[in-house]
């Protein structure tokens, strides 16, 4: 089997998203929707609430982000644009490609637009991607216990739960599991 191109990010449409690759029109809202507490708790990406709203990077390191993602080989990223709307509303890539292992990592946030199967669609249309296009063989994430919706999606469109990083994160005045999972090829079914 020859090797995947994550060289060109393609456009992926659901019925209620599409997944557009992340751009420099898409930067300053996905900037602003990083700032959402429930974002920045959930993927890990603060230790405190207090913490919300304080990025590291401003709009012109995250558009050198982008820049620098849109050419690397080793991932696709998508903006998640709300097809209702036409609003951006989060992210979603396919990272870490390994060739010899014909495997890559998969991380999703959504702010502001959670709850209308928005992140299940996306899911699915990513992981379809990497199975049916890139000819992947798994593909796996990781999931703080703090975010049992989030588990819930993965479940649903047949991501298993491989085991657990004990006490991974520290948030607040405590520690917070991480949870692996993963689906295989043989595993994947487009109605999940």
């Amino acid at each position: 089997m020859s090797d995947p191109d994550l060289t060109r990010t393609p456009t992926l449409t659901g019925e209620l998203v599409e997944l557009v690759p992340a751009g420099s029109e898409h930067v300053e809202r996905l900037h602003a929707l990083m700032g959402d507490l429930e974002v920045a708790r959930l993927t890990g990406s603060i230790h405190d609430d207090s913490e919300a709203g304080r990025m590291t990077l401003g709009v012109p390191e995250l558009q050198r982000v982008y820049a620098r993602w849109a050419t690397d080989d080793d991932r696709l990223v998508w903006a998640i644009v709300d097809r209702t709307t036409g609003r951006t509303v989060g992210e979603s890539l396919l990272t870490d490609h390994d060739p010899g292992n014909r495997s890559c990592g998969f991380r999703i946030w959504i702010g502001e637009a959670r709850d209308g199967g928005l992140g299940t669609e996306a899911t699915r249309l990513s992981v379809g991607h990497a199975f049916g296009e890139l000819g992947l063989h798994r593909v796996e994430l990781e999931v703080y216990a703090f975010n049992p919706r989030a588990r819930r999606v993965y479940e649903k469109v047949g991501f298993v739960l491989e085991g657990t990083r004990r006490e991974a994160l520290r948030y607040a005045d405590g520690w917070v599991d991480c949870h692996l999972m993963s689906m295989l090829a043989s595993e994947w079914s487009p109605q999940g």
